[in-house]
C-alpha cells in the first residue's frame, strides 16, 4: 500500500536526522528509491488512494526549526505518493497565529492551519461575567473551523487531547503534542554524593536542599533575569495543592475559594519558602541560560519546564531525571504534570481540498509517521502509543500513560475585567522573589482583595 511505504520511509529519515542533533542548517536528502511509486498488477485502487488525489493544499504551521524540517521533509514525500498533489506551506510566528488565521480563513485562503499553539486556552465559562471569548472559539462559533469528529484518524490520539480540541462535544483540532512546566529536574549524582534520595514530598525537597547546602553545593536555580521562570518554576507547586486547576478557577470565581483562606495562604508560605530556595545566582539568569548553567552539576534541582531537556541532555555529564514538582506533603499528591497543549491542525470549513486535507492529516496521524514527529520535535506525544527516546521520555512516559497529565491553571484563568494587579496568585512566587512583598500574609491578602475588586 503506496501510502504505508512512504511512511515507512518518512519514519526512518527523521529519526536519523534526529539522532545526528538538530543542525538547523544541514538539510537531510530524501532518497528517491524510499518512495517506491511501483504498484503490482493485483494492486486495487482502495489499495492505492494517493492516485485519486489532486490538488493544492495550503498549510500553515508556526517557527519551530525542528517542526519546520520535519514537516518539509514530511510534504515532499506527501508529495512524491501523491503525484497530483502540490503542499503550499506557510510559516508564522507563534505569536501571528491568531491575526493570521482570523485573516486568512475569513478569506478562504488555507486548508490546514495550526490554529493554536497553547490549545484550546482560557475559554470563557457560563459562571464568567463579562468575559472575552478567545479567539479560537470565536473561529468556531463563525463557523470558520471544519468538524473532525467522524474521522477516524482522530482515534489515533488519546482522550485527554481529543477533549482538548473539542468544543460543545464536537472535536476541531488535532493536538500535536504537550509541553510541561510544572516540573522539576533532579541531577541523581548529586543527591547520592550527598546521600539524600529524590524527594517525593515538600519536606523531604526542603530537608534536601539543607542538606545540598550544608554539602557546598546549591539547592536550585530559575532564570530570574526573565522573571516568568520562576513563578514557572512554582507551577507545580500550585498544582500539587489544587489538582483540580479548573475547578480552582471557578472556586475563585464564584468565592468558594480564596487566595487568602487556609489553603490559599499555605500557597503563598510554600511560595515564600520556594523563592528562598532559590540560588542568588538565579537573579543574573535568563531561562535558556538558567538551562545551560544546570549541566556543570552542582546544582541539585531545575525547576523549569520540559523543553529545557534538549539542552541539559546534550550538555549534563551527570544522570537526571525529571519529576512533578514535590509541593505537596502528601506524596500521592505529587504525582501530576501541568502543561499545555502545543501545535494544533485544524482545517478550514470551507476549504475546496476536503478530501486532500483529510488525506493529508490521515497521514500525518499515522502512529509511525507522528512518533517520528514528536522525536524531531521533542514534543510529550499525544498518541497513547508514541514515546520519546530520550531521558525525558522516559521519565516521563509512565506518568503520561498512567493519565498524569493536565492543563495547569493559566490555561483555564480568564482574569476578572476590574481585578487589580495581584489577582492572578499563580505569579506570586515571583513577586516574594522580587521583593514586591516580603510577608506571604500580606501578599495573599492584597491578592484577594484585587481579584475580588473585579467580581
Amino acid at each position: 500500500m503506496r501510502i504505508k511505504r512512504w511512511t515507512a520511509a518518512l519514519t526512518a529519515l527523521v529519526l536519523v536526522a534526529a539522532a545526528c542533533g538538530g543542525d538547523d542548517d544541514g538539510g537531510t536528502a530524501i532518497d528517491d528509491s524510499a518512495t517506491d511509486d511501483t504498484t503490482t498488477d493485483d494492486t486495487t485502487a482502495e489499495e492505492s488512494p494517493g492516485e485519486d488525489l489532486q490538488g493544492t493544499l495550503r498549510v500553515l504551521i508556526h517557527q519551530n526549526p525542528p517542526g519546520v524540517e520535519f514537516m518539509e521533509n514530511f510534504n515532499s514525500e506527501f508529495e512524491a505518493a501523491n503525484p497530483g498533489v502540490t503542499i503550499n506551506m506557510s510559516i508564522v510566528n507563534a505569536d501571528d497565529i491568531p491575526t493570521v488565521n482570523q485573516t486568512r480563513l475569513n478569506a478562504n485562503d488555507i486548508d490546514v492551519t495550526t490554529v493554536s499553539v497553547t490549545g484550546f486556552a482560557n475559554p470563557v465559562q457560563p459562571y464568567m461575567t463579562d468575559a472575552d471569548t478567545p479567539y479560537w472559539q470565536q473561529l468556531i462559533e463563525a463557523g470558520l473551523l471544519m468538524d473532525l469528529s467522524d474521522q477516524p484518524f482522530v482515534q489515533n490520539y488519546d482522550e485527554a487531547a481529543i477533549e482538548d480540541g473539542s468544543f460543545n462535544g464536537s472535536v476541531y483540532s488535532l493536538n500535536l503534542g504537550r509541553t510541561i512546566y510544572s516540573g522539576m529536574f533532579v541531577n541523581l549524582d548529586l543527591l547520592a554524593e550527598v546521600g539524600v534520595d529524590v524527594p517525593t514530598t515538600w519536606d523531604e525537597l526542603v530537608s534536601a536542599c539543607d542538606a545540598v547546602d550544608a554539602a557546598g553545593s546549591k539547592c536550585m536555580i530559575a532564570g530570574g533575569q526573565d522573571a516568568w521562570p520562576v513563578f514557572v518554576g512554582s507551577y507545580g507547586l500550585l498544582g500539587a495543592l489544587y489538582p483540580d486547576q479548573e475547578g480552582l478557577v471557578q472556586d475563585l470565581w464564584t468565592g468558594d475559594a480564596a487566595w487568602n483562606d487556609e489553603q490559599g495562604q499555605e500557597l503563598f508560605d510554600k511560595y515564600a519558602t520556594y523563592a528562598s530556595l532559590l540560588d542568588a545566582e538565579s537573579a543574573g539568569l535568563t531561562g535558556d541560560s538558567a538551562a545551560q548553567r544546570y549541566t556543570v552539576g552542582d546544582v541539585a534541582f531545575g525547576p523549569m519546564g520540559a523543553w529545557n531537556a534538549g539542552p541539559i541532555d546534550d550538555g549534563a555529564d551527570f544522570e537526571w531525571t525529571y519529576i512533578p514538582f514535590p509541593g505537596s506533603d502528601d506524596a500521592a499528591d505529587n504525582q501530576t504534570l501541568f502543561g499545555k497543549y502545543d501545535m494544533a491542525f485544524a482545517v478550514s470549513a470551507e476549504t475546496p481540498v476536503a478530501d486532500l486535507a483529510m488525506a493529508y492529516l490521515d497521514a500525518f496521524s499515522e502512529p509511525a509517521t507522528y512518533n517520528a514527529f514528536a522525536n524531531a520535535t521533542n514534543y510529550l506525544p499525544t498518541q497513547p502509543t508514541s514515546t520519546l527516546d530520550n531521558t525525558l521520555g522516559q521519565a516521563t512516559a509512565p506518568l503520561l500513560q498512567a493519565g498524569n497529565f493536565t492543563v495547569g491553571f493559566e490555561q483555564w484563568w480568564v482574569g476578572p475585567k476590574g481585578a487589580g494587579q495581584w489577582a492572578n496568585a499563580s505569579q506570586a512566587a515571583l513577586w516574594l522573589y522580587n521583593g514586591d512583598f516580603t510577608d506571604p500574609v500580606q501578599a495573599a491578602d492584597q491578592s484577594q482583595a484585587d481579584l475580588e475588586s473585579g467580581l
